[in-house]
């Protein structure tokens, strides 16, 4: 099965379809010197072309230069380099620096939103950002308060500025954005307070607001055509959403966008997946709770579905749907297919049709998942594309005030935000993962706006029977549904991977270390260990003709809270506090960029 090419990395594929995206991000994201997307391209590959790094010399790498962000808390997400100037970001209050790479990062401007810190409790798992946009001369910052921001990319200045949510009610934001045509593609965070999420597109030049999608709700609201919106080929029919809510439920039904975005210029769709429902107590929402925990394929132009593919059908165990949509051209049975990979929370690895919304894959990428048996393949089958869940394991089944023991994976998933990469000279995929199982008790809970609407207490720990760590960074064939290799690591892996023309694949350790291996056999080539946990993205860069690696170091996140946010209790951080605390003893609280190169 070979893959034939990256939909956004090549150029000559992208020159024939100009009109159909922004051309000035199409140009720059063809350009391996520079990174202009937090995805690297339209196509969530992550995948670059330099391989003036490469398995013959990727151990002699040595740091070149280091910055220090000046805030703690989690750095998700990683720089931006446009020319000569790399653009850093950071947690709340989500400072934007502008470094000169000629000066070994002098400061050349520094923007520093003043927001309010009622914001911080409000956000469900730390404070974190994954980064900022670039186009048309702009950098693009959408803030935890909600503020989206357009920066003038030499001076700093704001162009304008928008407000996408209302924090008062629960709405945040921890995303990136995608600037896709003449627009900037954006979500919102909540789901843990009852918000009803949606997607919106604005104005690049002005910040006017084009269109809003909703994830659950009416038709029109959500623009869903009942006849034309499919789900596994066949038309979603009317009032998909509120016929699988109870009442009025979906009003504070979750289902938010906090994840990744990507986009196919040929047929002009934005891919993006959807998170849980509220709340995390299955009993009090009976029903399929549309459209949460879904991956969504929408009109760049319109907003308009064109497909949808619920993935966990009311789901028990807080498998947000949010991670990222990976775009690959490569042939299955014989026949070369536009391709959707997809790393869902539920531990299952999918690929899709990306034009028709088909389902071609879904197998286990982590050998510890129990929760489903499979996900049914059967066209034939009345279960077609749902998973067979077990009874055991079912919260739902065992019913309230009862403690679910033994789930795998756990509510952070067998693969949490941290996104996957994609090498077009392997075919495979490479996957940061979470290797950890939970109990979970879920109880009634009442929903006030501005007030966590949960309803479940967790504990979580290494999966058992197995290496005794909690995670695996490993590769993946998507075609065949297969791990290929997989490297054991004592904590989750939740550091988003790089893969490179020269066959290395890097990516960090919560830890700190950063590593690379290699892209065909996993073979461990260069680490270093960096100040603070690692839970950036690694990015790669050229410059005066020298490939960079640079990464941000600052524990914290989900998995790294109970540190970040000086938390005890064991069932705190959603239960993520007890399974991590451990981690206190090999990493601190940091704030820092670190720039690698190879000696001269």
């Amino acid at each position: 099965m070979r893959a034939v090419h990256l939909l956004a990395v090549s150029a000559g594929i992208l020159g024939a379809v100009p009109a159909l995206a922004n051309e000035d991000v199409l140009k720059r994201t063809a350009n391996p010197a520079e990174q202009v997307l937090q995805t690297v391209d339209y196509a969530n590959t992550r995948f670059s072309k330099l391989d003036q790094i490469n398995t013959g010399n990727v151990n002699k790498l040595q740091v070149a230069w280091t910055f220090s962000t000046g805030v703690l808390r989690g750095h998700e997400g990683s720089p931006l380099v446009i020319g000569d100037v790399m653009y850093v970001h950071t947690p709340f209050p989500n400072i934007v620096y502008a470094l000169d790479l000629n000066q070994d990062g002098k400061i050349l401007w520094k923007y520093e939103p003043k927001q309010d810190p009622n914001v911080i409790p409000v956000m469900c798992c730390d404070t974190v950002n994954r980064g900022l946009a670039y186009a048309d001369g702009a950098i693009f910052l959408h803030q935890a308060d909600t503020t989206i921001v357009s920066l003038d990319a030499k001076t700093g200045k704001v162009n304008w500025s928008v407000q996408n949510g209302d924090p008062k009610i629960g709405e945040t934001n921890t995303a990136t954005v995608m600037p896709v045509k003449d627009k900037l593609i954006v979500g919102i965070a909540g789901a843990e307070y009852g918000i009803r999420g949606h997607i919106t597109a604005y104005d690049l030049k002005t910040g006017k607001q084009a269109w809003r999608a909703y994830n659950l709700g009416p038709d029109a609201e959500m623009k869903i055509d009942p006849e034309k919106t499919t789900e596994l080929g066949k038309p979603v029919g009317k009032d998909s959403s509120i016929k699988t809510w109870e009442g009025d439920q979906w009003k504070t039904g979750g289902a938010s966008t906090w994840g990744w975005y990507s986009y196919d210029p040929k047929l002009n769709l934005v891919y993006y997946g959807t998170g849980n429902p509220s709340t995390w107590n299955p009993k009090q929402r009976p029903g399929d709770n549309k459209w949460s925990m879904t991956i969504f394929a929408r009109d760049a132009d319109t907003g308009v579905a064109k497909w949808v593919y619920q993935m966990t059908p009311h789901d028990e165990w807080d498998y947000d749907g949010i991670n990222e949509m990976i775009l690959t051209d490569q042939k299955i049975d014989g026949k070369e297919r536009p391709l959707l990979t997809h790393f869902d929370r539920n531990g299952f690895g999918y690929t899709l049709d990306r034009a028709t919304g088909e389902l071609l894959v879904a197998e286990k990428y982590d050998p510890a998942v129990n929760w489903a048996t499979k996900v049914d393949q059967d066209k034939s089958s009345k279960t077609y594309g749902r998973p067979l869940v077990v009874a055991k394991y079912s919260t739902d089944q065992n019913g309230e005030d009862t403690n679910s023991k033994g789930i795998c994976p756990a509510a952070l998933g067998s693969k949490d935000q941290q996104p996957a990469a994609y090498s077009p000279k392997t075919n495979l995929f490479y996957v940061p993962t979470n290797h950890v199982c939970m109990d979970y008790e879920p109880f009634r809970v009442s929903y006030t706006p501005g007030q966590p609407y949960v309803g479940a207490t967790l504990s979580m720990y290494p999966a058992p029977n197995s290496h005794g760590g909690m995670g695996n960074f490993i590769a993946w064939d998507g075609t065949a549904g297969k791990i290929k290799w997989s490297n054991p690591e004592q904590f989750s892996v939740w550091s988003g991977a790089l893969a490179t023309a020269g066959d290395v694949v890097f990516y960090g350790t919560l830890e700190g270390y950063l590593k690379a291996v290699d892209a065909k056999t996993g073979k461990e080539l260069y680490k270093f260990k960096t100040p603070s946990g690692i839970i950036g993205n690694v990015m790669t860069f050229q410059h005066k003709g020298k490939q960079n690696i640079a990464v941000l170091s600052g524990v914290g996140g989900w998995a790294g809270i109970g540190l970040a946010a000086g938390l005890t209790d064991p069932n705190a951080g959603l239960g993520a506090v007890g399974g991590y605390a451990a981690l206190s003893s090999y990493t601190n609280l940091g704030g820092q960029l670190t720039v690698f190169n190879l000696p001269n």
